[in-house]
């Protein structure tokens, strides 16, 4: 069965796609092995059809011949069959037979050949006679013989070549092509062959190269006229700006970038569809690197391959030169047959010798280049490092310098790639660059977030001011700088921030939200910020994301960071640099410090307010607030303290203090507040306190005393000789007895006492006629004297939770009071008469709502 050249070809059939993965010596040695192939299938089809051999017998042994040498022919005329009788006459009655199977020209030739033969043996009766054995089979003995002799006489390699040429080249086919069908890398190779192709092809590509051509001639314009000012940024990441320079005064660096030049709007907006295929590009493209970069196994079995190939090559150059000797045209033949013919040797032909010898040559001169490719592909391995690969040239013609490098069969195949076209990497490494990824995110976020619709989601908020609060999106539209009313900005979970010169249109922004958002500032937009941003907050995992130029806002009023400010890290805090935070006037510390930031202190001069958040963490050092002599508001909340600092007592101008959610158990230190003549507002609840000492009388400036969810039992009598004490909260505790010493408190404007357990209420109470906020809920009240009805600026009562039967009519006589202030179970309330409910129950006091 004959193959078709279709049908071998095939074996060398590998996808048209992996073309751009066939250096040029790959391709060459693919046709140099289909031209090994098609001579193969000519050598075999020849063989098949033409090759045999034709032999004659000789006399007489040539070692007993004189003048005879084996593999030649004797001087003596031999006979052309063996059919000849045994005493030298021929055979007349084989000739009937022979004419049945033979042409009349071969029946002639023979009948000739004998009569010749008879005259020859008559004329020389001292040479050899024949000794043929008359079988009557002169055709069938002529066949038998070539058969015979073909395979005693006939070399392997004669016969063989044809076969061995094909199956050597069906394994350098193999051998050639065997990393692209392998699972472990054909796997691989599909998946880059069709992200490259995508990149290739991609708008975005097109787009990104046409902006660095854009680039690229703004730049030689500005540099041919002599106006290349390139505009400096401030950068949070110094590592990722190819030029800084180090300014001193600022603090940080900024870079020299290149201007990124106006490009037509045609250019800007890319097609929907076509900018969310690119952002799937660059996804599959971070994938795929993080796959492949982590092995080598690509490279290592293509070097194999090529290894393979060239041992090959040596191997069948080595044993072909060898027999090409042996592919002659005359053989010698002794085939054990003599009881058969009557003849021991013959002589003969083989009529294929010729034309095997010239296309073994060249089989041999094929194989030649074939293995001086295969040795050049090894070089070419071996000379680079092909495990490496480096965008250097790409980043120098481009805007994109961020291209990292890549290695093992990530940059193997890429090197592959060069062999076919430089212009596939040029265009792939557009979709490794974050620039570049940055840039698509950027158009299509501006392309997404108008300004109409960012207008749409400004509020009001408590203060009465247009905020404006962007949520885990991709990075700041440029319309956000378009709203230049704008006086709050809550940015959160967003991965690129950058504010250009156009901050600078945001002329009412006043408070900045930085909520886990690297942020960057150009120094146009620096220099706006620095002059006009007042409130800065600023949330984070770890310090180092602090952006680095918060700490030169000189003009900012109040700053929040919020995150980790550990003892290893809060050395960094403001990089020795918050000295330049001059007008800084509150500082909140949301973290888990274990002693105050050194640099901290550099911020006493002008501090007023600094709180601390402390999520638990035991606070140890607090001596370095004695030098926060302007301190007005301090704030430490969950710091595990255990009695109060007295570091404190050092703030002479301190008016409120804030110690929620600690460890306090005893406050016997109070006494040392009379020292602090402008303390008007004590914070001690979410405590352990027992008791309240009497000491506390000397605090006679305070105004406000919060003890809420802490341990107390009982009041003292000394608390309701603070003159000037206005608000008083000792909710949620153990209280049974209120003090009628409480009447003696005329200030009194607040007063929760809920979640205790009193039952009864002292009728002094009611004298203190300027109470508005009355909270007696969750208690063991029975009963609500009417004398409740003198507390004529009552706005609000909690009764809630008590066991009262009814509520006292004189309720009435509160004038302010309404029904959305009085906190009680509806059953009493309809205990009420009607007129009273109904004065209760009239429209609610607008301002007084909105106030509250």
């Amino acid at each position: 069965m004959m193959f078709t050249l279709t049908e071998v070809a095939s074996l060398n059939d590998i996808q048209p796609t992996y073309r751009i993965l066939k250096p040029w010596w790959d391709v060459f040695m693919d046709y140099l092995g289909l031209v090994m192939l098609m001579l193969a299938i000519f050598a075999m089809t020849m063989q098949i059809t033409k090759d045999q051999v034709a032999c004659l017998p000789c006399l007489e042994d040539p070692d007993e011949t004189p003048g005879a040498k084996p593999g030649s022919f004797p001087q003596q005329p031999a006979q052309v069959t063996a059919s000849t009788a045994s005493t030298g006459a021929p055979v007349a009655s084989t000739l009937p037979y022979i004419s049945k199977d033979l042409p009349d020209e071969a029946v002639h030739e023979i009948h000739t050949t004998q009569q010749h033969t008879a005259g020859l043996s008559e004329s020389y009766p001292n040479q050899p006679q024949p000794t043929g054995i008359k079988t009557n089979l002169d055709y069938q003995q002529y066949i038998f013989v070539n058969q015979i002799c073909y395979h005693v006489a006939l070399p392997w390699y004669s016969k063989y070549f044809p076969y061995l040429t094909l199956i050597h080249t069906i394994i350098l086919m193999v051998s050639s092509n065997f990393w692209f069908k392998y699972p472990k890398t054909s796997s691989k190779i599909e998946h880059f062959v069709s992200i490259l192709g995508r990149c290739f092809e991609s708008p975005w590509t097109t787009k990104a190269l046409s902006e660095t051509a854009c680039e690229d001639s703004e730049e030689n314009k500005q540099r041919l006229t002599g106006t290349s000012s390139v505009p400096k940024r401030v950068s949070l990441e110094g590592k990722d700006e190819s030029v800084t320079s180090s300014t001193p005064m600022l603090g940080v660096k900024f870079s020299a970038d290149k201007p990124i030049a106006e490009v037509p709007s045609s250019m800007t907006i890319l097609d929907k569809k076509d900018g969310e295929q690119a952002k799937a590009l660059f996804e599959k493209v971070r994938k795929f690197r993080a796959h492949v970069e982590d092995s080598d196994f690509i490279y290592k079995l293509y070097v194999a391959q090529t290894i393979v190939k060239t041992v090959k090559f040596i191997l069948i150059l080595s044993y072909t030169s060898t027999f090409m000797a042996k592919i002659n045209f005359k053989h010698q033949c002794e085939p054990d047959i003599k009881q058969l013919t009557g003849y021991t040797l013959f002589y003969c032909t083989h009529n294929m010798a010729f034309m095997l010898n010239k296309l073994l040559i060249s089989y041999m001169a094929l194989i030649l280049i074939y293995g001086m490719a295969c040795l050049y592909s090894l070089f070419w391995v071996f000379r680079r490092p092909l495990k490496e690969y480096s965008f250097e040239k790409v980043r120098e013609e481009s805007s994109f310098s961020d291209i990292p490098d890549v290695k093992n069969d990530f940059a193997f195949l890429l090197h592959m790639v060069d062999q076919y076209d430089q212009l596939y990497s040029k265009r792939f490494g557009v979709f490794l660059s974050e620039v570049s990824e940055n840039k698509l995110r950027e158009i299509s976020l501006n392309h997404e977030w108008t300004f109409e619709k960012l207008r749409q989601l400004v509020s009001r908020n408590t203060q009465d001011q247009q905020e404006l609060h962007l949520f885990m999106i991709s990075g700041l539209p440029n319309a956000v700088f378009d709203l230049t009313d704008l006086e709050v900005l809550k940015l959160e979970l967003i991965p690129e921030v950058r504010f250009t010169a156009k901050v600078s249109q945001m002329t009412s922004l006043q408070e900045l939200h930085l909520c886990h958002c690297p942020a960057k500032v150009e120094q146009t937009g620096f220099a706006f910020l620095r002059d006009h941003l007042r409130c800065l907050h600023v949330k984070f995992t770890d310090v180092a994301e602090i952006p680095a130029w918060v700490y030169l806002l000189r003009s900012l009023r109040e700053l929040n960071l919020i995150g980790n400010l550990s003892s290893d890290n809060n050395k960094m805090i403001g990089l020795e640099s918050m000295r330049d935070l001059r007008h800084l006037k509150t500082l909140c510390l949301k973290s888990n410090l274990s002693k105050m930031p050194t640099n901290i202190t550099e911020l006493s001069p002008h501090l007023i307010k600094l709180v601390v958040h402390n999520d638990g963490t035991k606070l140890l050092v607090l001596n370095s607030l004695k030098k926060m002599t302007n301190l007005i508001e301090l704030e430490l909340h969950s710091c595990e303290i255990e009695r109060i600092p007295h570091a404190i007592f050092s703030l002479t101008n301190l008016q409120e203090l804030d110690l929620k959610s600690n460890n306090i158990r005893t406050i016997e230190e109070i006494i040392s507040f009379q020292h602090i003549k402008r303390l008007t507002c004590l914070k001690l609840w979410h405590n352990k306190i027992i008791t309240i000492p009497s000491s506390i009388v000397q605090v006679k400036s305070l105004e406000s005393l919060h003890l809420s969810h802490n341990k107390l039992e009982s009041l003292p009598p000394a608390l309701f000789v603070l003159p000037k004490l206005r608000h008083l909260d000792v909710s949620h505790n153990s209280i049974s007895v209120l003090p009628p010493d409480v009447g003696l408190l005329h200030n009194l404007q607040h007063l929760a006492i809920n979640s205790n357990k009193l039952e009864v209420l002292p009728k002094p109470l009611f004298r203190c006629t300027k109470l508005k906020v009355l909270c007696l809920g969750q208690n063991a009240l029975t009963v609500l004297p009417e004398t409740v009805g003198q507390l004529v600026q009552l706005t609000q009562l909690e009764l809630r939770g008590n066991c009262l039967d009814r509520l006292p009519a004189l309720l009435g006589n509160c004038r302010l009071l309404r029904k959305n202030g009085l906190v009680v179970e509806d059953h009493l309330f309809d205990t009420l008469p009607v007129e009273v409910k109904e004065s209760i129950s009239r429209e609610t006091n607008v301002s007084f709502t909105s106030g509250l």
